[in-house]
């Protein structure tokens, strides 16, 4: 395993812990809002569900660019989801996966995974009350990987624009302000 892959994978593992405790913070009543505008916490559950079902797929070297938007977000099925998605990764990865026609490395993939992950673990925190912030350590770390993959194109469709923050911000904060989460 390549020292990126394994990198990744380590990254990957941290988001996971962090999302897997906001998870079971999830009641049986999942209208409420989100922090993503116009969605409840069922919509982002089943987003999360979607986006684990394209992060699997992507295992395999390839991922359609459109996943499907389907029902989804039982907590236990995502829980599931994720522990197949450290295995998958674990196993003997190709060195890139084509996203529709583009080859994008690897490493960058599964970094891609634990900052989508982790971001959403956040936004179920906010959704539920629980309020966890992202540990800094996980924050810092997943900062290089938000440069990389969150593009001006994206804004606003994807993501918000970003939001200003202290010069006294954490590595959350500034992580969660670039992607425009307050």
């Amino acid at each position: 395993m390549s020292p990126d892959l394994h990198h990744a994978l380590q990254l990957l593992e941290r988001s996971l812990a962090y999302t897997r405790e906001s998870l079971t913070t999830v009641g049986p009543d999942r209208t409420g809002p989100s922090p993503c505008a116009g969605w409840s916490l069922a919509d982002l559950l089943a987003h999360m569900d979607d986006g684990l079902d394209a992060f699997l797929e992507a295992s395999g070297g390839s991922l359609r660019v459109e996943v499907p938007r389907r029902p989804g977000g039982d907590v236990a099925a995502l829980q599931t989801k994720a522990c197949a998605l450290v295995g998958v990764w674990s196993g003997r990865m190709p060195p890139r996966v084509y996203v529709g026609d583009r080859p994008a490395p690897s490493p960058l993939i599964v970094t891609a995974a634990a900052l989508e992950i982790t971001v959403h673990g956040w936004d179920v925190a906010q959704a539920t009350g629980a309020g966890r912030d992202i540990p800094e350590d996980l924050a810092r770390a997943l900062m290089p990987v938000a440069h990389a993959v969150v593009l001006p194109e994206d804004r606003p469709d994807r993501f918000a624009f970003p939001r200003r923050t202290t010069a006294a911000a954490g590595s959350s904060d500034v992580l969660l302000g670039f992607l425009g989460r307050s």
